[in-house]
């Protein structure tokens, strides 16, 4: 037995030879032969060595007298705690020895009570074991509950997260496969922890789409099947001979979903606790579900009304029909060349979109003018940038879009506006649309003129490079657009050699 078992027992074969007094030599043995307690009492070992105990015991529960050379021997029958088994509660009187009537009963009691200490502490035991196996349980649900949280809380919704869900599902679960399954749009996206390989993976895939997901829809319960035997193999997963725990995602009434989970048959079969944490993991993506369909309704709103509010600056000065998409695209590109994280590029996508959008507050006269503009005219087209933070700063969807919008005409060697921002103190969002909007004024053409080439201004935009133009910046840029032709073509922007 380990060190801990025995010490264990050593306080409760203290208790007893306590309570049964010096006239009785005390241990504990096991049910087979053998002393557990003391492991210094050579003849008390052998006074029950020489016994078949468990055959003796008439009356398990009960003290019982056995008489031989050495002297008398009693023993009780015990349940030894910490899973030890059946054994044996010894007491041995040599035979110059003769205990009398109460000295016995006092032995008799002192077993009984030994023994039901014994009883109660192996219950205990029992109960402690279930209470870990229960914990344990309980913590893998929490570990793979963090783990939803930690991806939610790090990504967009969006399919990357369903993929990073599926595999924490997989590994967390020690599946093969987990994988989420949505029909109705021809939806399979899966995870692999493989044991060994799948080499008909694809096609198993496929299979989830077909008539198991329509039993798992008309039960609208967790599906497991385990056994090969299992009768439900002739119409479910056909010929595929995997473990297979599946369970349903729901939108409220409606099941458009499941989360499927597969495991080759050398492993584990799918236990209650995989299924519960299947369950888990299955709430929480028709969470995200959920979550991803308020998002888009939120993003088609925020669309809604950016196009609104572009279209009615474009109302106003058609001359600059187009622009802000032009902008949008360009400022889209340098901020991908710039590995922008994903937060900055949905503030990038609306401020580039939104940031002429306080010109709806500038007079006509003064926007469109075919001309060149005077001093006090000028001076109203620079109050747009702060008539353009005036209306998004309303907005909370677009608030992380108003400073590339709000200064989107600061200078690099501070002599912009509306604040004078000098170098890196302008926002980064700021400094891009800036590129990007110098680029689309000197190429767009004008009542007064017509559109430069690329080349003029990739000219134009070196020479206030560092001045008006962030000149690190304007090198991703710069290279953006030697990279990528096309992207010219799509704007509709000339190069020289289409003058010749």
């Amino acid at each position: 037995m380990p060190d801990s078992d025995t010490r264990s027992l050593a306080r409760y074969g203290r208790w007893l030879q306590r309570s049964a007094g010096p006239q009785f030599k005390v241990g504990i043995g096991r049910s087979e032969g053998g002393l557990l307690w003391p492991d210094d009492a050579a003849d008390l070992a052998d006074a029950i060595g020489a016994h078949p105990l468990c055959a003796d015991l008439q009356a398990p529960q009960s003290m019982q007298r056995l008489d031989s050379a050495q002297g008398s021997l009693f023993l009780r029958a015990v349940t030894l705690p910490d899973a030890a088994g059946q054994g044996i509660l010894l007491a041995m009187a040599s035979r110059d020895q003769n205990p009398s009537e109460i000295e016995l009963d006092a032995l008799a009691d002192a077993m009984d009570d030994v023994a039901a200490a014994l009883d109660d502490a192996t219950h205990l035991n029992t109960e402690m074991d279930l209470l870990a196996g229960e914990l344990a349980e309980r913590y893998e649900e929490l570990h793979l509950v963090y783990e939803i949280d930690r991806h939610l809380a790090n990504q967009d919704l969006g399919t990357e997260v369903l993929q990073d869900l599926l595999q924490s599902c997989a590994e967390q679960l020690n599946a093969d496969v987990a994988c989420f399954v949505r029909p109705a749009d021809n939806l399979t996206i899966s995870a692999t922890n493989l044991s060994k390989p799948i080499h008909n993976l694809d096609l198993v895939l496929v299979e989830m789409r077909g008539d198991l997901f329509r039993f798992v829809s008309s039960s609208r319960a967790t599906l497991v099947i385990n056994s090969t035997e299992d009768p439900r193999r002739a119409y479910i997963f056909t010929d595929m001979p995997y473990k297979v725990l599946a369970c349903p995602v729901f939108q409220g009434i409606e099941m458009p979903a499941m989360l499927v989970l597969l495991n080759h048959n050398h492993k584990p079969d799918f236990s209650n606790s995989d299924r519960r944490l299947g369950e888990v993991m299955a709430h929480q993506i028709a969470n995200v579900m959920h979550m991803q369909g308020m998002f888009a309704e939120m993003r088609r709103f925020t669309e809604q009304m950016a196009a609104a509010l572009i279209e009615a600056v474009e109302a106003k000065d058609p001359y600059t029909r187009g622009h802000s998409e032009r902008v949008h695209l360009l400022s889209m590109r340098l901020g991908q060349g710039l590995r922008l994280r994903n937060e900055e590029m949905e503030n990038l996508h609306w401020g580039s979109l939104l940031h002429d959008v306080g010109k709806i507050g500038i007079p006509d006269a003064v926007l469109c003018k075919p001309g060149r503009l005077t001093s006090d005219e000028y001076t109203f087209i620079k109050v747009h940038p702060e008539r353009s933070y005036e209306i998004l700063r309303h907005v909370d969807r677009l608030k992380g879009a108003i400073d590339g919008a709000r200064h989107h005409q600061e200078k690099f060697d501070g002599t912009g506006y509306p604040h004078g921002l000098r170098g890196t103190s302008i926002p980064l969002l700021a400094r891009i649309i800036a590129v990007a909007d110098t680029y689309d004024s000197i190429t767009s053409s004008r009542a007064y003129r017509a559109g430069s080439t690329h080349e003029a201004a990739v000219k134009e935009m070196t020479r206030v490079s560092g001045t008006q133009l962030d000149p690190e910046l304007l090198d991703v840029f710069l290279r953006i657009c030697e990279d990528d032709p096309a992207l010219l073509v799509k704007l509709g922007v000339r190069r020289e050699w289409d003058d010749h």
